[in-house]
């Protein structure tokens, strides 16, 4: 590899492949890191983007069984779905792996064993809940309750999705079994395995505490963590589904799923190193200090990625840790909180059924929770993608590319001499492309979208005050002036296409094509403060240029409302509708 580019390795949490994710499942990770490889890309560095389905543990088996399908099918039905939607949605994984893949259960277990040679394990009897009905011990989301920290009546027994802790089932109040949903439940004992994170507890608080380009959030969240003590953490089930333990007397259990999920991220790594043709390559990012590995997640996972996961590359020696873990808050969709339980949310598929994908990724990436939680509205969907994508940008587009067609026979004109409004126009174009770099760098994305659209709004002004509609009126000299005031606008808007290409790649590209600039991915960010247009350079041709938005129409969005405010009615029977 290069050795003169900056290496990065960015990953995203891994969706669960128990059903098709909702948009807030995007928006927490998948989205906000697509967007940040995009902008690497464009920088030129050498960077990877790699994610895939998380299929093991009781999540993929409860969907399996309630749907009346084996589990692996049940996975490969997912597996394929999400890929398939993530590939609409515009996501550009380097790639989308499996945790049930055969190099991730070698890995699992390799990990294992070197943690274990440390003296990091240790065998433990546990209390494990049994369902005297269903008669078969009950992992961790095999059962439910009520939190004993917030009072949340649906936490899991792995953790409370509201209030965030990490819990064992034994902690849970009022336990139910969530396959046949009685409550006839007792606790019994059962040998395990133990991660003993109270053994790394001082390495790991000295290693957070030198986080400091972390969230606040990561590094309040982990500290606090530590500061509360740190206990052994079961990394075993009672299971048929998952990667199997390489222990005697253990041939009937499996590794906790959030053992081996993290895992996977070293190991589609290693299945990309493969399609390289280089097995070894996976070591250029995994075990190179000068690679920044980037997690993107959201905040209810900041237990497993800053305390648990490093724990088990601190005590296995086996991969470099991450240098950032940006964890995002959560989106709520009109003031609820998303709910598969309620089904309320949106889903990743049917959202591109409604509008186009650039129009959600616009929209998600500028209300992007990374300071709060942020609040998903229908209302303001359609506004920015009206005000911001139809009128700014794709007006500017499209009134500009026509008068260079009706006025300079479809043509880059030549410039006439440059006046102080021109060059103060450059001059803040240069500065939004700086200022949009800077925020990339420092984390902020919603940030670094403010400050690339802000070239489509000094565009149109520009545009506006220079009235080349007159100017080319006004003779030879007025048509100088209009000459010279497309031809910077038209450098503009290939900026502009650059700067936003992390954010709506098609509608980038599609500038590129009516610019006649081939791929978009060949361009460097660099290029965006540079005037790249020559004078002569032949646009497309007026017929293929078409305008990049359509606005969204208040009677469409009234129906997407529609449907949604139907899920959350009860039939006549008073139960509530169906799961989509």
């Amino acid at each position: 590899m290069p050795e003169d580019k900056p290496v990065y390795l960015v990953l995203s949490a891994l969706p669960y492949a128990n059903g098709v994710k909702h948009i807030g499942n995007l928006v927490g990770s998948l989205l906000p890191a697509d967007v940040y490889a995009r902008f690497l890309r464009l920088q030129g560095a050498d960077v990877i983007y790699v994610c895939g389905t998380d299929e093991h543990g009781t999540t993929i088996e409860v969907a399996a069984l309630k749907a009346g399908v084996p589990v692996q099918a049940f996975a490969d039905k997912y597996h394929a779905k999400q890929k398939e939607i993530y590939g609409k949605w515009g996501l550009s994984f380097d790639y989308f792996g499996r945790t049930s893949s055969g190099e991730n259960h070698a890995t699992t277990q390799e990990i294992f064993k070197a943690i274990y040679d440390k003296g990091y394990v240790i065998e433990k009897e546990m209390q494990t809940p049994y369902c005297l009905f269903d008669k078969r011990f009950l992992p961790d989301r095999y059962i439910e309750g009520t939190c004993p920290h917030c009072g949340f009546e649906g936490a899991r027994g792995d953790q409370c999705e509201k209030c965030g802790k990490v819990l064992d089932p034994i902690d849970l109040k009022k336990p139910h079994c969530n396959v046949c949903g009685k409550s006839e439940i007792e606790f019994r004992k059962t040998k395990h395995l133990f991660l003993q994170l109270q053994k790394l507890s001082g390495q790991l608080k000295t290693w957070i505490t030198e986080q400091e380009q972390w969230p606040q959030n990561a590094r309040n969240f982990a500290l606090q963590w530590i500061a509360q003590g740190l206990h052994e953490r079961c990394i075993t089930r009672d299971l048929s589904w998952g990667v199997k333990v390489p222990m005697p007397g253990y041939e009937d259990k499996v590794f906790y799923v959030w053992f081996d999920a993290p895992i996977g991220y070293v190991s589609f790594t290693k299945e990309w190193a493969r399609t390289k043709g280089d097995s070894a390559l996976w070591e250029h990012y995994w075990k190179n200090r000068d690679c920044k590995i980037v997690n993107v997640l959201g905040k209810d996972n900041l237990a497993f990625h800053t305390v648990i996961w490093p724990s088990m590359l601190m005590a296995s020696g086996y991969a470099d840790l991450p240098s950032q873990v940006k964890s995002l808050e959560f989106l709520n969709l009109e003031g609820k909180k998303f709910s598969t339980s309620r089904n309320w949310g949106i889903n990743s598929d049917e959202a591109l059924e409604w509008f186009p994908a650039d129009y959600w990724r616009y929209y998600l990436c500028s209300i992007l929770p990374e300071q709060g939680d942020a609040d998903f509205s229908l209302h303001e969907l359609m506004q920015k993608s009206n005000k911001d994508l139809a009128d700014a940008v794709g007006n500017l587009v499209h009134r500009c590319l026509s008068f260079t067609h009706m006025n300079f026979e479809g043509k880059v004109p030549a410039p006439g001499e440059l006046q102080p409004a021109d060059n103060d126009f450059w001059r803040a174009v240069k500065k939004q492309v700086a200022s949009s770099e800077e925020s990339f760098y420092a984390y902020r994305w919603q940030e670094a979208l403010r400050e690339a659209m802000q070239i489509a709004h000094e565009s149109n002004k520009y545009f506006n005050d220079g009235e080349p509609w007159k100017k080319v009126k006004e003779g030879e000299e007025g048509k100088r002036k209009a000459a010279t005031t497309v031809f910077m606008t038209l450098q503009a808007v290939r900026s502009l296409a650059v700067v936003l290409q992390p954010f709506i790649p098609s509608s980038s590209q599609k500038i590129f094509d009516y610019l006649k600039l081939g791929s978009i991915e060949g361009s460097s960010w660099n290029s965006a403060a540079e005037q790249k247009l020559p004078a002569g350079h032949e646009i497309a041709p007026m017929a293929e240029i078409k305008p990049l938005f359509t606005k969204v129409d208040p009677a469409q969005l009234a129906k997407v409302k529609a449907i949604l405010e139907a899920r959350l009615k009860p039939d006549a029977l008073g139960k509530p509708p169906a799961k989509a």
